[in-house]
C-alpha cells in the first residue's frame, strides 16, 4: 500500500484529505510542524510527501530537503498566486505542486502521476500468485500475463484502491461507468465481476480475492 506523509497545519484540510486519501487506498500519516514531519520521515518509510509550504511552525522547504535526501517524491500544496514558493520548491527538487483550493480527485491524479514518474508505485500482490502493475496495466499469474478488458482492469483497480473496505454495487457502478464507452448497469456489473473472478482464478462458489458480502456488496482484503 502506498504510504503518504501529509504535512499540513490546517486541521480541516488534514481531516478532509486524510479521509479522502485513505478511501482511495493510500495509507496516510500526518504532521503539522517541521519537527514532527522530520521525525516521521526518520521513523518510517514513505512513498510520497504532500507538503504545505507555509507552515506556522517551521519551514516547508526544510521538510522538502529532508524528504529529497531520502529520495522521497514531494508534491507542494501552495496558496494561490504564491509563485515564489512554487519556483523555490521546484528548484529544490519538488516533483509537482498543486494550488489551493484544489479538488481531491485532481490531487489523487497528480499523486499517481508522480508515483509513476518516479517509479515509486509498487507492483501489487493480491494472492493466488497474481500481481498487478498499475503503471503498465499488466496483470500476471505466476509470471504469465492475464488478459483483461479495459473495464475489467478498471474494476480490478477500484478493488485494489479500496482494499479491506466494503464496496457497494452503487459505488462500483459510479467508479467504472462508461470507462469502456458503454453503459454499465447493475446486471452488467454482475457479469463483469464473474468474468474478472474467472480470469483471476477466483473460485466463484467460494471466492478468496473478490469476496461477496451478502446483501451489501464486495470486498478485497
Amino acid at each position: 500500500m502506498t504510504r503518504i506523509l501529509l504535512v499540513e497545519d490546517d486541521g480541516a484540510i488534514v481531516r478532509m484529505l486524510s479521509e479522502y486519501l485513505n478511501g482511495e487506498g493510500f495509507l496516510t500519516a500526518t504532521a503539522a510542524t517541521e519537527a514532527a514531519a522530520k521525525a516521521a520521515l526518520a521513523d518510517a518509510p514513505f512513498d510520497l510527501v504532500l507538503l504545505d509550504v507555509s507552515l506556522a511552525r517551521g519551514s516547508g522547504f526544510a521538510v522538502c530537503a529532508a524528504a529529497k535526501e531520502r529520495g522521497i517524491p514531494v508534491i507542494f500544496l501552495t496558496a494561490s498566486g504564491d509563485e515564489n514558493s512554487v519556483v523555490k520548491g521546484l528548484d529544490m527538487g519538488a516533483d509537482d505542486y498543486i494550488t489551493k483550493p484544489f479538488r481531491p480527485r485532481e490531487l489523487v491524479s497528480r499523486i499517481k502521476s508522480v508515483l509513476r514518474r518516479t517509479g515509486a508505485e509498487p507492483v501489487i500482490s493480491i494472492g493466488n500468485g497474481i500481481t498487478v502493475d498499475p503503471d503498465r496495466g499488466i496483470v500476471q499469474r505466476d509470471g504469465e500475463p492475464i488478459k483483461l478488458s479495459a473495464l475489467e482492469f478498471r474494476l480490478l483497480t477500484v478493488f485494489l484502491n479500496h482494499r479491506g473496505k466494503l464496496l457497494t454495487r452503487a459505488k462500483l457502478l459510479e467508479d467504472i461507468w462508461d470507462i469502456a464507452g458503454d453503459f454499465v448497469n447493475d446486471n452488467t456489473l454482475t457479469v463483469y465481476i464473474k468474468r474478472l473472478r474467472e480470469k483471476l482464478g477466483d473460485d466463484g462458489s467460494e471466492p478468496q480475492i473478490i469476496k461477496t458480502v451478502r446483501g451489501l456488496g464486495y470486498r478485497m482484503d
